[in-house]
C-alpha cells in the first residue's frame, strides 16, 4: 500500500471514529419554560396541586453512548398553590418545612433511551433531607431548533408517584393520601 493510500485511509478511519461519537451536549434549564408541579388527593376527594416557581439546573446528553446526567435544584420557598394561606401551611413544619429545607434536588446519571429519545431517568430526590431512587417517565421528549434563541431545545414533561412519608412528610395520614403526583415540565438550551 502506497503512502497516500495508507493517510488516506487513517484520515478516513479518524472521520468515521469521530462521526461515531458524539460528544456530551449540556444543555440549561429554561426557568421560563420549566415547571415543577405536584398533585395530591385532599381527603381522597378534590385534587390539590401546586408549584415551584424557582428552579435551575443542567442536563449534559450524549446521544451516542445513550447517556446522560440530569441536575435540577428547586427553591422551596417559591411554592405557589394560588392561595397564600395555602401557600403559608405548606412551607410549615407539616410539609416542606422550608426554613430548615430551603431546597430539593434531583440528581441523576442514568437516563434511559429507546431509539434516540429519552424514555425514562432514574436519579436521586432528595427532600426534606431525605434521599430516595425516583424513575421520571418521559412524555413527548424531543429536540427542536429555536427560532429565537438560535439554538437547540430539547424538553419534555417527566413523571412519577412517591411516597410523601418515605421523605418524612407525615402530616395529615392516613386521612391525606401519602402518594403525590409530581410532574416536570423542562425544557434545556444547548449551551
Amino acid at each position: 500500500m502506497n503512502r497516500t493510500a495508507l493517510v488516506s485511509l487513517f484520515a478516513t478511519a479518524a472521520l468515521s471514529a469521530g462521526i461515531a461519537h458524539a460528544e456530551p451536549v449540556t444543555y440549561a434549564v429554561d426557568p421560563t419554560h420549566t415547571f415543577v408541579t405536584f398533585e395530591a388527593k385532599h381527603f381522597g376527594t378534590s385534587t390539590n396541586r401546586g408549584r415551584f416557581d424557582k428552579k435551575s439546573g443542567s442536563v449534559t446528553i450524549d446521544t451516542a453512548a445513550k447517556t446522560g446526567k440530569v441536575d435540577i435544584s428547586i427553591d422551596m420557598a417559591s411554592i405557589n398553590s394560588g392561595t397564600e394561606a395555602f401557600n403559608n401551611h405548606l412551607k410549615s413544619k407539616d410539609f416542606f418545612n422550608v426554613e430548615a429545607f430551603p431546597k430539593s434536588t434531583f440528581v441523576s446519571d442514568k437516563v434511559i433511551f429507546e431509539g434516540d429519545k429519552i424514555s425514562a431517568v432514574v436519579g436521586t430526590l432528595t427532600l426534606l433531607g431525605k434521599s430516595q431512587t425516583v424513575t421520571l417517565k418521559a412524555n413527548n421528549y424531543g429536540c427542536y431548533q429555536n427560532p429565537m434563541l438560535k439554538r437547540e431545545v430539547c424538553g419534555g414533561d417527566f413523571d412519577t408517584t412517591i411516597t410523601r412519608s418515605e421523605f418524612g412528610m407525615n402530616y395529615g395520614l392516613p386521612f391525606i393520601p401519602d402518594n403525590v403526583h409530581l410532574v416536570i415540565q423542562i425544557e434545556a438550551v444547548k449551551q
